[in-house]
């Protein structure tokens, strides 16, 4: 047989089973899940908790992606054990925190910026444990309006990688712009300013950040349901971050936090009954005295799904979010991001 047939078809039996080689090394082809990115290549559940912590994509801010940020006890757990970062957290999908990792690496590859810092310079001097927070930033449309996710873990530990990334993907992908605070642990005062403060940042730079500050929505879990309900009840000026208006809406699920007002804005809520951390039945008298005080809420009460069940994948709660997003277009967002892609 001719010597070039030959080689040319052990070249495509290579391409078939994946790869082929180019002096020496392997290279990747379009063919599942390789992306062919190099040193941007995808996170799997394989790797361990190093992975994310070394990746290029993550340069200079990959362990506030973690639950813990000085802790590098961790480091050596595979992903496919991701929950075991998150105590408080149930059902946690390593598949769905990889998919949500994934999206921000591809973001980067295209030439995104993906995390923003909130504090400056000089209020990091002043206080360092400021360093340990910011912004991770999943986009929408240009110019549709913004919710900001506020993971939960008890103020001991932040759980962006269950209940803050994923549920960001899944509301960019209906359009609509998304940021994951990364905030200080060890008390809910402090976490609370830190929302404040990240919210004044949204506000003075919506511009370049492409968002739209209207009709914008609060979403927490857990403590960080606590978060969101303090500027519900308070408002953002109280927390330090200026005279800005309260959220459109306010999603908060699974928290036993009681406080309430007439000038709530109007609320999604969601708890499981056999929530062994959120009392079932605060939540419940929290939905009843918000509704006696005139405000709106829907009110998604489950059965098995437990406490900290995130996005709900493979319980009763699957799908809570698709009910939440409807609630905040049935309160302006729609019509604002409809706007916005004229």
């Amino acid at each position: 047989m001719n010597r070039f047939l030959v080689i040319l078809m052990i070249l495509i039996a290579g391409c078939m089973d994946g790869a082929v080689m180019s002096n020496g090394h392997a290279v990747e082809t379009l063919r599942g899940e390789g992306r062919g990115r190099g040193s941007f290549a995808h996170i799997t559940t394989g790797d361990s908790v190093s992975r994310i912590v070394n990746h290029p994509a993550f340069k200079a801010f990959s362990r506030l992606i973690l639950p813990r940020e000085n802790d590098a006890s961790s480091d050596n757990t595979p992903l496919r054990n991701v929950r075991s970062l998150m105590p408080y957290h149930n059902h946690v999908d390593p598949d769905t925190v990889v998919g949500a990792l994934n999206h921000l690496i591809d973001e980067v590859h295209d030439g995104k910026t993906i995390f923003y810092d909130f504090y400056g310079k000089q209020q990091k001097q002043e206080d360092p444990a400021k360093e340990q927070t910011g912004l991770f930033f999943y986009r929408g449309e240009p110019g549709a309006p913004f919710a900001m996710v506020c993971p939960g873990g008890g103020f001991s530990y932040v759980g962006s990688l269950h209940e803050g990334f994923p549920l960001a993907l899944e509301i960019s992908k209906r359009k609509f712009n998304a940021f994951v605070i990364r905030y200080r642990i060890g008390g809910e005062q402090r976490a609370t300013e830190d929302l404040a403060a990240a919210m004044a940042y949204v506000f003075r730079n919506a511009k370049a950040l492409g968002v739209s500050t209207e009709s914008y929505s609060l979403w927490g879990g857990s403590a960080g349901a606590r978060m969101v309900g303090n500027i519900a009840l308070n408002g953002i000026a109280s927390y330090g971050g200026g005279n800005l208006p309260k959220p459109s809406i306010a999603v908060i699920a699974y928290t036993g936090q009681s406080s309430f007002s007439a000038d709530f804005p109007p609320t999604f809520m969601t708890v499981s009954a056999n929530d062994g951390i959120a009392d079932v039945s605060v939540v419940d008298r929290r939905v009843e005295n918000l509704r006696n005080a005139g405000v709106e809420v829907e009110y998604r009460r489950y059965r098995t799904a437990g406490h900290g069940f995130g996005l709900g994948t493979g319980t009763d709660a699957e799908g809570w979010l698709s009910h939440a997003v409807r609630f905040w277009e049935k309160h302006g967002s729609a019509g604002v991001s409809a706007k916005a892609l004229k």
